[in-house]
């Protein structure tokens, strides 16, 4: 390894150190990759870390065996490839955020003669667009409040009808579609509609109004929408009277952390008032960098995806990597991008209020839930906290509609939009786990990997899960969860099973009664439920394209070779006449393709 860091190029790249099992440990950039790594190291006498290093880079360096690099064409290029690599591999020395979600904007276009509120989360073309937000939680109830109180042009496909609807009928638009409405009296509803995004504390207060009109006329399910409608929109308001007395824009960025866990806040000042605020909480672990908790932060927000509105960037820290993130800022916006970590006045105001708040969102209790998962981490070993877990299961019938489905708990709850299922082609249970385990690593990438998965399975499958991580020099640390065998059969008694978890180290075989087997058993029957639903579902469609088969004078072994073969009706609906031909013979085939395609060649 000696020899290798001696002859690194003086060029921009990526580098990686790995440890003696070739498991990835750390991904770095540099504009120079041989006086980046040369920085770590004393080469003589004999190859070790500079003394002058963090304890946590000199851990890291013990542990390090050998290094793999990547040379790019600069800087910028080095930042994007960082990032991609650290969210698809996510090493152990690495943070991997996943606030990676764009966040909506509303606008209103007041080139139009009846301007009205629109979502968006990209840069919409128009001379008149004006835009608000962006809006970690409450857009759509903000955008629905204002539909709800104002008499704005209701849908966009209402003013071609040229004619009156319900709308008009309920007091809900005032049918300029119809009736020649001067511009200059709808205006002042969307002034209106613009004041009440500025200003949510008005907002909530003409819903609260609307809400008590419903009760009292004994409405009460239109009042409790509005209800839930104001509880969203107030969770986007922090407590604060802070006006910088300014019309300026400000995107600001504080990370505070402890012993064991951090806290990253972001505030969004636009015309000089705080209009929105997110807030995400992390592991702190001994690797923990709050260097690179803010460059992560940064690059996970903006994204490639030049937004709606550029604002100057604070952050409550100064950070080493601040030139590298400007840069590539600047090329993403196509504009200067501006980081700045002021000391005083009225910024300075505006990072102490994002640091008082995260301070005191990490004094508050954590969850139960908590507890439990670091419990689970300490019994079984686990390289982190478990705060996003993947479970896995497959399901078919006689080897007909095979399936498999991904489930996602995270932070506390099933997260149903990451939920995941897939048809499968192979034919048994290890060959369908690989096949489902190697597509979700392919997609890690766009989705990245969580803190755990979970596996239906036994050792067998654990060993599977493993080596195909490790194959692509991935750590992520894996489980898999067994039915107890009574007799050669799977024990499954309700309230008395005892399932067998296997970790990288053990065989564990916890009371029906333990929490920790209850909590991963919840994982597994949600997965085992998923991926039944979805078989049963596949299989009914199976069911009704083997009858149309059928009709067109198709058997059901023929049926079965052409499923084996393509692995969906799908497949067989747009596949080619020269394969349906070699499997099914010229005269099928012809029937296949007439019965997908009515206007096939005969």
């Amino acid at each position: 390894m000696i020899e290798q860091i001696r002859s690194l190029p003086h060029q921009a790249g990526i580098y990686q150190y790995l440890d003696a099992n070739g498991r990835i440990l750390y991904i770095g950039k540099a504009k120079n990759l041989s006086k980046r790594v040369k920085s770590y190291f004393n080469l003589t006498p004999t190859l070790s870390p500079k003394k002058t290093l963090s304890l946590r880079i000199q851990k890291m360096l013990s542990e390090t065996a050998g290094l793999h690099y990547i040379i790019v064409e600069n800087e910028h290029d080095a930042l994007i490839l960082e990032n991609s690599l650290i969210k698809q591999l996510k090493p152990k020395y690495n943070i991997l955020l996943r606030d990676d979600k764009t966040y909506p904007y509303l606008y209103v276009d007041m080139e139009e003669k009846y301007p009205r509120f629109e979502l968006t989360r990209k840069i919409i073309k128009g001379k008149g667009i004006r835009y608000f937000g962006p809006f970690s939680v409450g857009a759509r109830d903000i955008l629905d409040s204002l539909y709800e109180l104002l008499k704005l042009v209701q849908k966009r496909s209402c003013l071609k009808g040229k004619k009156r609807c319900l709308f008009y009928q309920t007091a809900q638009c005032l049918a300029p579609c119809e009736f020649p409405i001067p511009r200059e009296d709808y205006l002042p509803m969307v002034m209106q509609g613009v004041e009440w995004i500025h200003n949510k504390k008005k907002l909530i207060k003409e819903l609260e109004s609307k809400m008590q009109t419903y009760a009292q006329a004994m409405r009460f399910e239109e009042a409790l929408v509005l209800r839930d409608r104001i509880e969203r929109i107030s969770k986007s308001e922090l407590n604060s009277q802070i006006d910088l007395a300014s019309t300026d824009n400000y995107d600001v960025f504080a990370i505070a952390h402890n012993e064991s866990r951090g806290c990253i806040i972001r505030l969004f000042i636009r015309e000089g008032r705080l209009v929105s605020t997110s807030h995400d909480f992390i592991t702190i672990t001994p690797y923990f960098s709050l260097d690179e908790a803010y460059e992560r932060t940064l690059m996970s927000f903006y994204g490639n995806e030049k937004p709606p509105i550029i604002a100057p960037i604070l952050t409550a820290h100064p950070f080493e990597s601040s030139g590298w993130v400007q840069e590539h800022l600047t090329t993403l916006f196509e504009k200067k991008a501006h980081l700045d970590t002021p000391q005083k006045g009225s910024k300075k105001e505006v990072i102490d209020l994002a640091l008082t708040n995260a301070y005191e969102l990490l004094r508050a209790p954590q969850p139960n839930e908590n507890t439990l998962l670091s419990s689970i981490q300490e019994l079984f070993a686990l390289s982190v906290l478990p705060e996003r877990i993947e479970t896995f299961d497959n399901s078919h019938h006689g080897g007909a509609a095979t399936v498999g489905a991904m489930i996602v708990y995270d932070q506390g709850n099933f997260d149903k939009k990451g939920y995941r299922t897939f048809h499968l082609h192979e034919r048994d249970e290890y060959s369908q786990m690989r096949e489902m385990l190697s597509r979700r690593i392919e997609g890690f990438e766009s989705n990245p990997p969580p803190d755990l998965w979970v596996l239906d399975g036994g050792e067998t499958l654990r060993n599977l899960a493993h080596d195909l991580l490790a194959s692509h020099g991935i750590h992520l640390d894996v489980i898999a969860i067994s039915k107890e065998k009574i007799d050669a059969k799977a024990h499954r008694a309700k309230g008395s099973a005892r399932d067998i978890i296997h970790t990288h180290e053990q065989t564990l075989r916890l009371e029906s009664s333990d929490k920790r087997l209850q909590f991963i058993q919840k994982l597994r029957d949600e997965a085992h439920r998923s991926a039944i639903t979805f078989h049963k579902k596949t299989k009914l469609k199976h069911d009704q394209e083997s009858k149309l088969l059928k009709i067109r004078g198709i058997s059901q072994p023929k049926i079965q070779k052409l499923i084996d073969y393509f692995g969906t009706f799908e497949a067989i609906a747009t596949s080619d006449f020269k394969t349906l031909s070699d499997l099914v013979g010229t005269k099928d085939a012809k029937s296949i393709q007439n019965g997908y395609k009515p206007d096939a060649p005969k």
